[in-house]
């Protein structure tokens, strides 16, 4: 293959995002395709014996085998790279996969890991339940607590783990304190990024060393395809991910590749409008919500507690938000009388979504935990998605008149 200028770092590191989210990591067939070539192979040939064993030994360029390298995948890669600001970048087959991997990579029995209480369920699951099998010592802490970071920390801490905004609780994480706190500590940061995506935040901008996401989400954003990504410095990839993933096998298929590399084209321009109009959303339902004894969850809005440090960190706020309206039968009630708006656990979707946490994503986490993170039985999370944003108020108004409030 041919690797164009959409290869060359030296020339689409100059470029602006929304050019790189374009034409970043492209390679090109001696076809000359314009879309970006799918390849469904498992294996590679060779010229020569001696190009394959340069190629397993490390000592030259070209795929092995597709649990490895695969040029589709390749591209992906090197385009999320750029759009984050990273040196590299390595897609996983799932969200989860990714911050499996992000932790498990780095961390062994005796080592201690900090993390958010507040985050994905499964997330929490990894935390709570999967490291301490394996001897690695955990804690949960408020996240948006600049104290607390510090207070968690011991002589045997290795990771800091955290999402910003947090799942589902809207939690904001002020990333250059807890970034530069961990680096002045030895201490790694993983910041799973899906709730921003690279087109509304950077954590590598404020210090973080590692960044992972859910590309399901955002990336994709059109609810198609499983996919994740791990995004990093080039000797932490090679040397701690590496030989991690090589083993394990957690890479993403190319057809799946493929396709978030289609959505990468779109993914400024619907991050933005999302944002625009949960913003808009967001709004309009505050004022229903509070005057029912609910509360609102929205970053983008000025009561959000953290508002201000959000707007500093993000380009714009992102497409979720929550609001509890106080009981598991009204948000029900709320949900059940939807009609334009999707019953629905995925988020970043283009399609606005809106599910009940406690009952869905944070269901296996226990009611006790649900209570120690503010997962309410009251809670619902929204994803606004490309609709307009008259439909959307329209179907939340009378929603929300049918469940009384």
């Amino acid at each position: 293959m041919k690797k164009t200028t959409g290869m060359n770092r030296a020339v689409t590191q100059k470029w602006r995002p929304a050019t790189q989210a374009v034409r970043g990591g492209t390679w090109r067939s001696e076809h000359g395709e314009t879309s970006e070539a799918l390849f469904l192979s498992s294996g590679y040939t060779y010229d020569d014996a001696q190009t394959v064993a340069d190629r397993f030994a490390g000592d030259a360029e070209g795929m092995t085998y597709s649990r490895l390298q695969n040029p589709t995948v390749a591209m992906l890669e090197e385009r999320i790279a750029l759009l984050e600001g990273a040196e590299g970048c390595r897609a996983q087959a799932t969200g989860m996969a990714a911050m499996t991997a992000a932790l498990l990579c780095q961390l062994s029995a005796g080592d201690h890991c900090v993390a958010a209480r507040a985050a994905f369920g499964s997330c929490r699951w990894l935390v709570d339940n999967l490291l301490p099998r394996f001897g690695i010592e955990t804690s949960v802490i408020d996240s948006a607590d600049n104290v607390a970071w510090e207070a968690a920390i011991r002589p045997n801490t290795k990771v800091f783990f955290f999402e910003t905004p947090a799942n589902p609780t809207l939690d904001i994480v002020d990333l250059q304190f807890v970034c530069d706190l961990a680096r002045a500590h030895g201490i790694t940061t993983v910041v799973d990024n899906a709730f921003a995506s690279p087109a509304l935040q950077r954590p590598l901008e404020f210090g973080a060393d590692v960044v992972a996401y859910s590309a399901t989400k955002l990336m994709d954003g059109q609810g198609r395809v499983l996919a994740g990504a791990i995004c990093a410095s080039e000797e932490w990839l090679t040397e701690v991910l590496m030989p991690f993933q090589r083993n394990t096998g957690p890479i993403i298929s190319p057809f799946n590749a493929w396709v978030v590399l289609k959505g990468l084209e779109t993914l400024s321009l619907r991050a933005h409008h999302q944002s625009r109009s949960a913003v808009a959303l967001g709004e309009f339902l505050e004022p229903r919500v509070l005057r029912a004894g609910g509360t609102m969850r929205h970053p983008g809005l000025p009561s959000h507690p953290a508002h201000a440090l959000a707007i500093s960190q993000m380009d714009a706020t992102g497409p979720i938000f929550a609001f509890d309206v106080g009981t598991r039968a009204r948000a029900f009630a709320v949900l059940d009388a939807l009609e334009l708006i999707d019953i629905s656990n995925n988020i970043g979707d283009s399609k606005s979504l809106m599910c009940h946490p406690a009952s869905t994503t944070h269901a296996n986490m226990g009611e006790d935990a649900r209570a120690e993170m503010g997962v309410s039985e009251g809670l619902l999370r929204i994803n606004v998605g490309l609709e307009d944003i008259a439909d959307l108020i329209q179907d939340m108004d009378a929603a929300l008149s049918a469940a009384g409030l």
